[in-house]
């Protein structure tokens, strides 16, 4: 993983001096609370319903044993003993208190982490497949280009005051586990057909209150082009995009009115000025030197299934983890394991610091110099020996941290709506875990197979509802908690947004609606369909006559 130099060390630490000095003027009442807000948005510090929130930044979701350390130890002194890590794979702490914050920000420094660009218009943390560099078929490790991408765009004085917050990621395979489709720039690693590594390139993807799937610009940029062609991009964002009207403000506004032949031809020519200086052409030894960073581990001579792997599958809770948590790996004998952080009745992406505590030790026991964070959530091992998966799992279980439910429906990402969040209108998290206890058998889960439940507390869409084969959607009425369905989302390669099923239905409802979207699923579906499949083959009419036809039968 990649390793701060002078410059990050020396940056990093001098704005922890600056924003120590900001936060004493702010406590002494030098600093109103309107004048100390940009200030504390441009270090990750938000104010929230109850109290202050500061969000980390984790680049392309890659951390070491010693930071996820250090995430237990500020949860333990700092905040309440636990975080939450989100769907941008960055962690959250939803208690520090003001004065704490600036020595929180110094700890991070110690093990290279900050909460630089975590808020505010900015460009913010890149992300990535958490499967990078472990997975078989990837044409590049994403975290290669996803860390140059960090590098140019981080104080970038052009992308410092964007019209709105702007958000990228990277894929390196043909399956997206990144939701490329849906951020304001999406970048797939392809090939043409001489052989050439280069980028596809997406603009104006987003969710939230227009959601969109966004629109391919760039065909095949040239991997030296490729900083350059994001510039250009930017540079057409930051001349058109809309800055007199927060809701209009975001480039997928801007992509979906030029259309994509528009916008195409106005980056094209951004592109070609910025060509001709030179000055952003990406060297091969950048490239080599940023890739060294994350070469992979020596996989050892492995070899076909070792026999500790095949005779713990006698045993059930370790056979059904492996159907859902193991993804085969690149390498024979090696397998990637996804820890759920979503245990039947938790609430989804919160570890607490005796967890993050032991997954650093078995870390440490096993070799392993990175876990990842998922997009959706969870945490991933990615090159676990085959033969060391019965032991990992034991001391998993033990911390309860082996739920078998990966991309099962009680795999729900979750926001953390009204009970935290200012801007939230119905609760997330008490929702999200009815709904896990009302699916937690788990013949019935493996019975309904790859169901993917998103959920949001409001019109934002932290929770991804827009991109859940059913999403879930926390509206206010009147001051009454209702959820709206959705239907048909995807945030993979075949990226598509859910269609609005019909009315909301209260609180006390909402599970019982998803049971009849459910059964409908059940009677409909064909040839082991997944939900996502067979809505797109009947369409919502006959989900949305079961649905609300039943509730009107059980009203009786």
């Amino acid at each position: 993983m990649y390793r701060y130099d002078e410059f990050d060390a020396t940056m990093v630490n001098d704005r922890v001096a600056q924003f120590r000095y900001q936060v004493e003027r702010r406590l002494a009442g030098e600093l109103t609370e309107d004048e100390f807000k940009p200030l504390r948005l441009k270090n990750g510090l938000y104010l929230q319903l109850h109290s202050y929130m500061l969000r980390i930044a984790i680049p392309y979701g890659t951390l070491s044993a010693q930071q996820l350390r250090k995430f237990a130890y500020i949860a333990r002194k700092y905040d309440r003993g636990y975080g939450h890590f989100t769907t941008r794979q960055n962690l959250q702490f939803h208690w520090p208190r003001l004065v704490d914050v600036p020595d929180i920000l110094a700890e991070l420094a110690s093990v290279e982490m900050h909460c630089i660009q975590t808020s505010g218009n900015c460009i913010r943390n890149v992300t990535a497949d958490q499967f990078a560099g472990a997975i078989a078929g990837e044409i590049e490790d994403p975290r290669i280009l996803s860390e140059i991408v960090r590098q140019w765009s981080t104080f970038h004085p052009e992308f410092s005051y964007l019209p709105r917050k702007f958000k990228i990621a990277v894929s390196g395979t043909a399956h997206d586990r990144a939701a490329v489709k849906f951020h304001d720039i999406g970048i797939e690693i392809i090939r043409n057909d001489a052989g050439e590594t280069g980028y596809r390139v997406f603009v104006g993807g987003g969710m939230g209150r227009t959601p969109y799937v966004g629109l391919e610009i760039g065909r095949f940029v040239a991997r030296e082009d490729i900083l350059a062609y994001l510039e250009a991009c930017m540079r057409v964002y930051n001349e058109y995009g809309r800055r007199d009207n927060i809701y209009k403000a975001r480039v997928k506004i801007l992509a979906h009115q030029l259309g994509a032949d528009e916008f195409r031809r106005q980056a094209e020519l951004e592109f070609a000025e910025i060509k001709k200086t030179g000055t952003l052409q990406l060297p091969e030894r950048e490239l080599a030197r940023i890739a060294a960073y994350f070469a992979p581990p020596e996989f050892e001579d492995l070899g076909d299934e070792p026999p500790e792997f095949d005779a713990a599958l006698s045993d059930k809770d370790f056979a059904n983890w492996a159907k859902t948590n193991l993804t085969p790996h690149r390498a024979k004998g090696y397998a990637i394991a996804t820890i759920s952080l979503k245990a039947i009745g938790a609430t989804p992406g919160d570890a607490s610091a005796d967890q993050m505590d032991a997954l650093a030790q078995l870390m440490d026991d096993y070799g392993y110099e990175e876990i990842r964070v998922t997009h959706e959530q969870n945490l991933v091992l990615p090159h676990v020996k085959k033969r060391d998966l019965p032991a990992i799992f034991a001391r998993l279980k033990t911390l309860d941290l082996a739920t078998a439910n990966a991309g099962l429906i009680t795999d729900i990402i979750c926001c953390p709506g009204l009970d935290y969040c200012d801007l939230a209108n119905a609760r997330s998290i008490p929702i999200a875990q009815a709904i896990q206890q009302r699916f937690a058998d788990l013949e019935r889960q493996h019975e309904l197979g790859e169901l993917k439940i998103k959920m949001s507390g409001c019109i934002n869409a932290c929770g991804h509802h827009h991109a859940g084969h059913i999403g879930i959607l926390g509206v206010d009425k009147k001051g009454v908690e209702f959820y709206q369905i959705q239907l048909g989302g995807s945030g993979a390669e075949d990226a598509s947004v859910g269609e609005i099923m019909g009315p909301g239905f209260g609180k006390d409802e909402i599970v019982d609606a998803i049971e009849r979207v459910v059964d409908a699923y059940l009677k409909l579906r064909m040839d082991g369909e997944r939900l996502l499949d067979t809505y797109r083959r009947v369409g919502m009419v006959p989900f949305k006559n079961m649905v609300y036809q039943e509730q009107t039968h059980a009203a009786y």
